[in-house]
């Protein structure tokens, strides 16, 4: 037996730096990333001391000990290089802030305090209060901060959500050819989480531009890195996907600076994405003030051995001894830090008469009614669309169109007409058009523009959001409607929140294609309407469609939405035909617009997708003069109240008609609804038609029991007309 040795062609390894590569820096700048480390730690001090004021409402993770790595690697960017962050991300936010707004020749010894410098200072300040003049309005807070101006696509306070972003980051830039570089920073925490994972190797297949920053502070809270993975060596992650890795000592920000150079020059050169680890540590607690010796989960001899190496009393040193400051010159840049920060602090609180508490300036803090402003848009980007709907295309003007072919035909339109547009989601570029035919066209003449994915739903998910929100229209094809749910974190904590929680103000335009096969016996992990759970969270727009025509004109409204919105495909409809306008498939259906399907006075049914056809038989065999009403949208904000309630002023009478399983339906919502809307015009209680609690299953004749069909919705219209 013969055992050989593996090896990686993968470049990885660990960068050291001495004397001569400091010396080799430009003086003005050790100044610049000397003031820096000031101006980042006075600012966290600050911040701490307004927190047990009781000024900052919710946590307060402070970076104190991990300045170095991220002025380090800022250094190294250009204000149009995107980045994002976890909950502890203050260090990177001002550093890159400040030098968003510095000039490049800015020298601190000579050159005065840049006055749009420090207005940024008392922004993120801001923020971090939760005041009106905060980056978000105060919504985001300490943990969610976003600038898009300086590069700041997004920070994110979920463990590994926002690694995936910035892979989107890096697709937008490949697809619209800009030569940027994007960074995600996270923590040893952060790389156990399976989406980080996932996003590496995503960034990796598609050769993204994309800086995946390790800070290794070995701490998840207090959970040690050997108590998180046997590997100690976290470069490995890199390594093992093919990314070139590179380990460095985050507490030299010299070391930093060569490491995120080699990064750039790396990808620049043969493409990303790089994987840098910092080693370096957070001197308190996971939030607050306390250390963590007193907490118990560290020694203080630990705490000490790093205090050691506190890049603001090493790198003093070092200057002097390099000749690029002197002690006054020392003194005077953390004057200057503390007086930016003591001034931004200042602008926002104010000490009432009599007392020596301070507390939040009068009218600072936001108008409490614009809570709801910036959930979504108000769709003024479709007002100049061509609004058709079927009935009023003349006979002669039309053509029979299979439903699955009206869904491969209107993506390829659109495709065409916008290049902002690409198709993201497992096998979506083979087995002619994917699983269903779906994408049937799209390959063949958008290769550039489709990214079949590995399965890992949350990560590619999350690079759709990242994508969406730097310049791209993505299409997220999910091959089963339950596997939505494999990607909760991005759709509901990412996408439905995003807008909202940075303050709104600009879009998130991407479309989930979910198929929905409760009958085609693939059991109960792939047959679930998952559209009832989107409808619990703030953002998203949920279409239906029932007919071609429908389809078409309602995912032409999609992908010329700014929202996101989810576009529910029901396989029972693939082999059906409809009517659609001949020679043309850029029309669009309103969202937020029902259909009247049939017209009637005994009742009111409102109802969508397979469950219109089944309602329309079913009044039929009835005898039931009911009005059936397609929904066609189904978000809580997009129902169109206006028809309902002027259809159930007519009938007095509503049942609602819906084929998934009672519990994750949209039917109790509705009916409350109703109840509050229109009272005083029902004459009967209202009724619901739905599946059971269970979730379809292969068994053919138990499938068929677990959902509601043409024959409950008959015999609910008979109990309704008596």
């Amino acid at each position: 037996m013969q055992r050989t040795p593996i090896s990686t062609d993968t470049p990885w390894f660990r960068l050291e730096v001495d004397d001569a590569d400091w010396a080799a820096e430009d003086p003005a700048q050790l100044a610049r990333w000397m003031e820096q480390l000031l101006l980042i730690r006075r600012f966290e001090e600050k911040i701490l001391e307004l927190h047990g004021q009781g000024l900052v409402h919710g946590p307060a993770h402070a970076s104190i000990g991990q300045e170095a790595g991220a002025v380090g690697a800022m250094s190294v960017l250009g204000t149009q290089d995107k980045l994002n962050g976890t909950h502890r991300a203050h260090h990177q936010i001002l550093a890159k802030l400040l030098n968003s707004a510095l000039p490049e020749a800015y020298d601190p010894r000579r050159d005065a305090p840049v006055d749009a410098a420090g207005g940024l200072v008392r922004r993120a300040m801001a923020e971090i209060m939760g005041l009106s003049e905060g980056f978000c309005g105060g919504r985001g807070g300490s943990m969610h901060m976003r600038w898009a101006p300086a590069g700041i696509a997004g920070t994110s306070a979920i463990i590994g959500g926002n690694l995936p972003h910035a892979v989107g980051y890096g697709l937008a830039d490949k697809v619209l050819g800009r030569d940027h570089v994007s960074v995600a920073f996270f923590g040893d925490g952060t790389l156990m989480a399976g989406q980080s994972l996932e996003a590496i190797n995503l960034a990796a297949l598609y050769n993204l531009p994309v800086i995946f920053f390790l800070e290794n502070n070995f701490y998840a809270v207090s959970t040690h890195v050997r108590e998180q993975t046997r590997e100690t060596r976290l470069t490995t992650r890199g390594a093992m996907f093919g990314v070139p890795s590179v380990e460095c000592d985050g507490m030299d920000l010299v070391a930093v600076r060569r490491a995120m150079r080699w990064a750039v020059e790396t990808i620049r050169e043969r493409g990303g994405p790089v994987f840098v680890e910092a080693i370096l540590y957070r001197f308190l607690h996971q939030s607050g003030p306390l250390l963590g010796s007193q907490l118990g989960y560290r020694g203080k001899e630990e705490e000490a051995q790093w205090q050691a190496r506190d890049p603001l009393a090493t790198m003093p040193v070092r200057l002097k001894a390099m000749g690029v400051l002197d002690d006054a010159g020392l003194a005077a840049l953390d004057a200057r830090a503390r007086r930016v920060v003591e001034d931004a602090a200042a602008a926002l609180t104010e000490i009432p008469r009599g007392s020596n508490a301070p507390r939040i300036r009068a009218g600072a803090f936001p108008d409490v009614a614009e809570i709801g402003r910036g959930i979504r848009g108000d769709l003024s980007e479709l007002s100049g669309e061509r609004i058709l709907e079927a009935a009023s295309v003349p006979a002669q003007a039309r053509v029979e169109m299979k439903y699955i072919d009206a869904v491969a035909a209107t993506l390829v339109r659109n495709m065409e007409r916008d290049p902002r547009i690409v198709v993201i989601g497992e096998d979506v570029h083979r087995l002619r058009g994917g699983v269903s035919g779906s994408t049937r066209g799209v390959m063949e003449r958008f290769p550039e523009r489709v990214f079949p994915t590995p399965i890992c739903e949350n990560g590619f998910t999350g690079m759709a959001l990242g994508a969406a929100v730097c310049g791209l229209r993505p299409v997220v094809d999910i091959m089963f409607g339950d596997f939505c749910i494999v990607a909760a974190d991005q759709m509901f904590n990412g996408i439905a929140k995003f807008s909202h929680m940075f303050g709104g103000g600009f879009g998130v335009p991407l479309v989930v294609r979910a198929r929905v096969s409760p009958q085609a016996g693939y059991g109960s992990q792939h047959s679930m309407d998952p559209s009832g759970l989107f409808a619990l969270y703030p953002a998203w727009r949920i279409v239906s469609p029932a007919t071609p025509h429908d389809y078409v004109g309602l995912m032409n409204a999609a992908l010329r939405c700014d929202d996101p919105v989810l576009v529910i495909e029901h396989q029972e409809l693939f082999q059906t035909t409809g009517p659609v306008p001949k020679d043309d498939l850029d029309y669009i259906v309103p969202l937020g617009r029902a259909r009247t399907a049939r017209p009637g006075r005994a009742c009111t049914v409102l109802t969508y997708s397979t469950m219109v056809e089944a309602s329309l038989r079913a009044a039929e065999a009835a005898g039931v003069d009911a009005e059936v009403i397609d929904l066609r949208s189904l978000d809580p904000e997009g129902l169109d109240w206006p028809a309902i309630e002027a259809s159930v002023r007519r009938t007095n009478r509503v049942l609602i008609a819906e084929q998934t399983a009672r519990g994750t339906g949209h039917g109790a919502r509705i009916a409350q609804e109703i109840q509050e809307r229109c009272f005083d015009w029902l004459d009967a209680e209202i009724l619901r038609v739905a599946g059971g609690a269970a979730a379809p299953v292969v068994s053919r004749p138990l499938n068929l029991a677990a959902l509601a069909d043409a024959g409950a919705v008959e015999a609910a219209l008979r109990r309704l007309a008596r």
